[in-house]
């Protein structure tokens, strides 16, 4: 392989115009031979440069509105030809294939016109086949090719330029190469995705692509021997988290990541509702609460578990404002997650340099459709996301007492938190606050009682009558297998429980929950969390 390949000629082709009249203007002060297609080339000569048409170079007409203009020998035989190869060199002598040393191109906009809700006709339209192909030609022989597909390498190729007196180094082409299949793959993965997802409806396709983009790298993974880091899809997603803008504090970690999402998540299913406050600890809710005001449902939700909300997470549904933000600065915070925050609230965390404070823009739709994936050794773990919900119609009540409205509210309120803490997972809750959170257990019956002590603690505490499991709804992410849990949750103080049902021992546990005076509705639906 040669080190320093001089660029003399440098083919152009971009739908992304950023940067290009300065790149031509660069390339031709070095004597660059430029040459171009269709709306690039006008650019270039609007730009003052002499530019030589892609059709002059082959002799060839662009035909077909521009599909086939590049797709041609003299174009591929001038990136792929191994320069110092005798038979190669003589093909190209014999053939008037010009070498074709630097070739610029980004391809046409896919993601974008998905995006903008276009028609089938326009999204096929727009899967560029030309591109690609010169992409992976150049990148291919980058040992006498250097080929960059996106804008933001312009400076740099410039610097190469300007440092080797016109010329591109091997480790600055493979460089170069790298990045180039990562944009094809990419590229072509999104066009699969739209295929299978969009255009077939399928569920699971026979090939599924995965791909993200470096956001950035983390100080380490959840613990310091661990390397991390961020990367954002490539293609249509929602904007969540990963495009927060951290208005202050330390670099976030891998865990703050992982946790302020479990939080940003939950906040998200009160969505337009009551000001809402979450609390998550090791990815864990350990206290959620609507209330009129944001500070009023702050005291709610750490009042329910304030040993485990030191050094947590905060997430909230609405701007955040002054007071609530004066209050959460009163113990050690992580991370605060809002859609946005008022003057004064940043004022006050301003004072907390090492609070991260991460604004988003907005809440996700909780019921939006997806995969998650999971790695496990030899393959990956994939299913839908956990987008379904009930309401009221949909609860069916079992014992021979109903819920009242509060109970029913209450029971609501804590399914919806309850879908968000890990299995085994109990809730407690009342007034639209949570009482006490059980979560990860290895059966449900220890998950009643650790929500249930939490709920005494809190009122030993705080000196309150009694725990604010007494009269409270509970809910369960998955059907009690016995009568213990459910006995656990009335001991505690409860009076309705809400769980999914469906165990062969149902029969035993409505029977239970009779004796116990509960109230008890089934949801017909499970939320197991791992």
């Amino acid at each position: 392989m040669t080190d320093i390949v001089p660029i003399r000629r440098a083919l152009l082709s971009v739908s992304d115009k950023t940067g290009l009249a300065d790149l031509g203007k660069a390339l031709a002060a070095r004597g660059v031979e430029l040459v171009s297609t269709g709306g690039t080339a006008k650019a270039l000569r609007d730009a003052g440069l002499e530019v030589k048409d892609i059709s002059d170079l082959t002799n060839f007409p662009e035909m077909m509105d521009g599909r086939v203009k590049t797709l041609h020998p003299k174009v591929h035989g001038g990136l792929l030809a191994v320069r110092d190869n005798p038979e190669h060199a003589k093909a190209m002598a014999d053939h008037a294939i010009g070498a074709i040393d630097l070739v610029v191109v980004n391809l046409y906009p896919f993601e974008a016109t998905v995006a903008k809700g276009a028609d089938r006709d326009e999204i096929i339209e727009n899967i560029d086949i030309g591109g690609p192909s010169m992409v992976r030609s150049a990148a291919k022989n980058h040992a006498f090719v250097a080929i960059v597909t996106d804008p933001k390498d312009y400076a740099g190729l410039l610097t190469e330029l300007e440092t080797t007196e016109g010329g591109t180094t091997l480790s600055f082409r493979k460089l170069l190469a790298a990045r180039a299949y990562a944009q094809t793959a990419a590229y072509d993965s999104m066009i699969s995705q739209w295929f299978a997802f969009a255009d077939q409806g399928l569920e699971f396709p026979e090939m599924l692509s995965v791909n993200g983009r470096l956001a950035t790298t983390l100080r380490y993974g959840e613990n310091p021997h661990q390397k991390a880091a961020l990367y954002t899809p490539v293609g249509p997603f929602t904007k969540g988290l990963a495009q927060g803008e951290q208005v202050q504090g330390k670099e976030l970690s891998y865990n703050n990541y992982n946790d302020a999402d479990a939080a940003f998540e939950l906040a998200a299913e009160f969505k337009g509702q009551d000001p809402a406050v979450v609390i998550v600890k090791h990815a864990n809710p350990c206290g959620v609460a609507q209330g009129s005001s944001l500070l009023e449902a702050w005291q709610g939700a750490l009042a329910c578990d304030d040993v485990s909300a030191f050094g947590g997470i905060v997430a909230v549904n609405t701007t955040l404002d002054g007071p609530t933000a004066e209050a959460i600065c009163q113990i050690f915070t992580e991370v605060v997650v809002a859609p946005d925050a008022d003057e004064e609230a940043r004022a006050f965390f301003a004072k907390k340099k090492n609070l991260r404070l991460l604004l988003t823009g907005g809440l996700p739709d909780p019921r939006r459709p997806g995969l998650t994936v999971k790695p496990i050794t030899g393959g990956l773990l994939v299913q839908g996301r956990d987008a379904g919900a009930i309401g009221l119609d949909d609860l069916k009540v079992v014992t021979k007492r109903a819920p009242t409205e509060q109970e029913l509210k209450d029971c609501l309120f804590a399914w919806t938190v309850a879908r968000h803490v890990k299995s085994n997972a109990i809730v407690y809750a009342k007034d639209g606050v949570t009482a006490g959170i059980g979560a990860g257990q290895m059966n449900r019956r220890d998950s009643s009682r650790i929500a249930a002590m939490k709920a005494a603690e809190a009122a030993e505490k705080f000196g309150w009558a009694q725990a604010r499991t007494v009269g409270s709804a509970v809910a369960s992410d998955a059907f009690f297998p016995f009568a213990d849990g459910l006995l656990a949750a009335a001991e505690a103080g409860a009076t309705a429980v809400i769980q999914p049902g469906g165990s062969i021992r149902d029969e035993e546990v409505i029977a239970a929950a009779d004796e116990a005076g509960l109230a008890m509705v089934f949801t017909g639906m499970r939320h197991f969390k791992h």
